[in-house]
C-alpha cells in the first residue's frame, strides 16, 4: 500500500555548528532514512503530504487560481477591519482582498489586475502589505515585470482601501516607478518610524534598498517620497546554484532580497535587518538619510546570500533563511556583533528544519513561536524560547503537491525544484489567527491550541513584531522626532 506522509512529526535539529556543507548532507541522509518516500516501491507514485498536527485547526481555505498564481500576503491587525490582502502572480498580476468578517464563510471580496495583464511578462504582484496614515488605510503591492514588458519600471502600486467593505471606493492613489533600475520591487516592508513617519522600504534591482515617505508620496512629491537608501556593504559576493531550476546558471544577487524593520527600545534605534548579497546586515536607520551599519552575518558556511532575516522582539537573536534545497533555517545570536565583540558573526547557534529534502521559506516571529511558510511542508511552527534548541510545535500541509515539481524559472514556470507550496505567512496579534498563502492552493487560515493572540509584554519582551502600531508608533519610542544627524534637518529627510 502506498504510504502518505500524513501527520508525520517533523524533525527538529538544534545546536548544530555549521562548519561545512557536509553537515547538511549528513542531515539530508538522515532525513531520507526516515522518509516514507524512501520506503516506497521503485517506480510507485508518491502521494502528497496531507493533514496536520492535532493542535493546528483549519479555519478556512480559499483557492486563488492554481499553480504559482499566489504570492505573499498581509492581515489587517484591527479586529474591526477583518481583511487579508494577497499578492497574485503569473497571468493574474495584482492582488485579492479576502473578507474575514465570518470565518465560517471567508470569501474573495475584491480582485484587481494590472491594466492589459495579458501583455505583461514576469512574476506579477509578489507581496501586498497594508499601512495606515492620517486615519486612512492603504495597501502597497510590489510588482516585477521583465524588461521589454509593459511596466518594467513599475515597483509598487498604492491603493486606498479605507472604504471597505464598499469595494467601489477602492482607488489607486500612487504608483512608484524606478526607471533607473528596471525590474520592479521584489519585496517591500511598511514601517511606522519612531519619529512618526510612515515609511515604505523596498528592494530594487540594484545594490540598495529604497526608503519612501508615504506622506510625501501621497502628497505628490516630485521624488515620489524617496528619503533614503540602504546599501549592501562592500565585500565578497557569491552566486548560488539552485537545484531544480530549468537554467543551470547560478543565481547572482547584488542587492537585498528581503528585510525587516523594527524599533529597539533599549538603544532607541530604528533598525533595518536586510538579507541579500553576501549575507545579512543590521543598520541603524533612525536617520533615514544616513544609515549606519551595526553588524553583519557574513562568511557563514552554506550562506552565499541571504533571503529572509527576522529578529526576535528584543533584537538579540535572528532567524534567517537561504533559498536552496536542503538548507535549514539558521538561528544567530546577534549580540556579539551588536556589542562590538566580533567584527562579523559567522556561525549560527542552532538550525531548524522539518524535512531535509525540502526548504523552509518565509517566517514570522511571535516570541517564543516562529511561524513558517515552508513551501512543500506548508505551515510549520517551532518554539525558540531556548534559541539553541528550537522545538517543532505544529504543522499543516497546504501544498497538496508532488515533491520537486516547483518553480523552474521564467518563462516556463514549472520545473523540478522544491519552490512550490506555502509562500507567505502572517499572524493577527489580536486573536492569533494565522494566514498562509500557498502558491499552489491559495489562502489558508488556522488557529493553534494555546495561542489566542500575542503581546510581547506577556513574554517579558518588547511588544514589537512585523505588525505595526500605526496609531502610536513603536512601543518605547516616546520622542516625537529624532535628533538630526550631523549637518541634516530633523526627521532625517
Amino acid at each position: 500500500m502506498l504510504q502518505t506522509r500524513r501527520d508525520r512529526p517533523p524533525a527538529s535539529f538544534a545546536g548544530l555548528s555549521l562548519a561545512c556543507a557536509a553537515l547538511l548532507a549528513a542531515g539530508a541522509s538522515m532525513a531520507r532514512a526516515q522518509d516514507p518516500r524512501a520506503a516506497t516501491a521503485p517506480g510507485a507514485p508518491v502521494l502528497e503530504k496531507v493533514g496536520g498536527s492535532p493542535n493546528i485547526h483549519l479555519i478556512a481555505h480559499v483557492p486563488l487560481g492554481g499553480y504559482f498564481r499566489v504570492g505573499d500576503a498581509d492581515l489587517e491587525q484591527e479586529m474591526s477591519r477583518p481583511y487579508a490582502y494577497v499578492g497574485q502572480l503569473r497571468d493574474r498580476p495584482g492582488f485579492t482582498i479576502l473578507d474575514l468578517h465570518d470565518l465560517n464563510n471567508v470569501k474573495a471580496l475584491y480582485k484587481w489586475r494590472i491594466e492589459n495583464a495579458a501583455l505583461h511578462s514576469g512574476d506579477g504582484g509578489l507581496r501586498a502589505k497594508y499601512f495606515k496614515l492620517h486615519n486612512k488605510y492603504y495597501v502597497a503591492v510590489c510588482f516585477q515585470f521583465l524588461q521589454g514588458s509593459p511596466d518594467a519600471d513599475l515597483g509598487a502600486v498604492i491603493f486606498d482601501v479605507t472604504g471597505l467593505p464598499d469595494t467601489s471606493k477602492i482607488k489607486v492613489v500612487a504608483r512608484i516607478k524606478a526607471p533607473a533600475t528596471p525590474g520592479g520591487f521584489h519585496n517591500l516592508f511598511p514601517y511606522k518610524h519612531s519619529d512618526g513617519r510612515v515609511l515604505l522600504f523596498t528592494t530594487t534591482t540594484s545594490s540598495v534598498a529604497n526608503i519612501y515617505d508615504m506622506d510625501k508620496l501621497l502628497s505628490g512629491d516630485k521624488d515620489q517620497g524617496l528619503v533614503g537608501t540602504v546599501p549592501v556593504p562592500p565585500g565578497p559576493k557569491w552566486d548560488e546554484a539552485l537545484p531544480g531550476m530549468n537554467s543551470a546558471k547560478p543565481l547572482s544577487i547584488s542587492g537585498y532580497h528581503d528585510f525587516y524593520v523594527g524599533y529597539d527600545p533599549a538603544t532607541r534605534q530604528d533598525k533595518f535587518y536586510g538579507a541579500g548579497a553576501g549575507g545579512y546586515y543590521v543598520f541603524d536607520v533612525t536617520h533615514t538619510d544616513a544609515p549606519k551599519l551595526l553588524t553583519s552575518i557574513v562568511g557563514a558556511a552554506g550562506v552565499s546570500w541571504g533571503h529572509t532575516f527576522t529578529p526576535t522582539p528584543d533584537g538579540a537573536f535572528a532567524v534567517t533563511e537561504t533559498e536552496y534545497q536542503w538548507a535549514p533555517l539558521r538561528i544567530f545570536d546577534l549580540r556579539p556583533g551588536l556589542e562590538g565583540k566580533v567584527q562579523a558573526i559567522t556561525q549560527p547557534i542552532a538550525v531548524w528544519n522539518t524535512d531535509w529534502n525540502d526548504l523552509a521559506h518565509n517566517h514570522e516571529v511571535r516570541w517564543p513561536y516562529v511561524f513558517v511558510s515552508a513551501y512543500e511542508d506548508g505551515l510549520q511552527i517551532f518554539n525558540m524560547q531556548d534559541p539553541k534548541h528550537p522545538k517543532t510545535m505544529g504543522w499543516y500541509y497546504t501544498c497538496e503537491c508532488t515533491h520537486e515539481t516547483g518553480f523552474g524559472g521564467l518563462p516556463d514556470w514549472q520545473g523540478t525544484s522544491i519552490y512550490n507550496g506555502a509562500f507567505g505567512v502572517m499572524v493577527r496579534n489580536a486573536d492569533g489567527l494565522i494566514l498562509i498563502t500557498d502558491s499552489n492552493t491559495g489562502a489558508w487560515l488556522f488557529k493553534m491550541d494555546g495561542f489566542s493572540g500575542w503581546n510581547g509584554d506577556d513574554w517579558s519582551m518588547p511588544n514589537i513584531s512585523s505588525a505595526q502600531d500605526w496609531d502610536h508608533g513603536p512601543p518605547g519610542s516616546s520622542h516625537p522626532s529624532v535628533p538630526a544627524a550631523p549637518g541634516k534637518a530633523a526627521g532625517g529627510d
